[in-house]
């Protein structure tokens, strides 16, 4: 019963992030659409050239080992947007500390 309840707990965190992540590229929106699109669909992954960033709009939570920070990338027009919500690595979390 114990194990049963210790693997309900590890598994409730990874049901919560499975949300549907919308994907979009950067270059095919404005800074008004992109702020608008990550809105509205809570989960979104902005592709930046090869890479992207993750955004997920509150109250919704970033992944274990992520932070909520802003973020700076180029839209549709060139023009440099600084997008809130944005879930990137943080080196503090207890989750990427490589135990010695």
């Amino acid at each position: 019963m114990r194990n049963l309840i210790l693997a309900a707990l590890f598994l409730l965190p990874s049901a919560a992030f499975a949300a549907q992540t919308f994907e979009v590229k950067a270059r095919d929106h404005s800074c008004s659409a992109l702020a608008q699109i990550i809105r509205q669909n809570k989960a979104v992954f902005v592709r930046i050239g090869i890479g992207g960033r993750s955004f997920r709009y509150p109250p919704a939570s970033c992944r274990l080992g992520d932070k909520r920070s802003t973020t700076s990338l180029r839209d549709a027009g060139g023009r440099l947007c600084v997008l809130d919500y944005a879930c990137v690595y943080d080196p503090d979390s207890f989750y990427n500390k490589i135990p010695n």
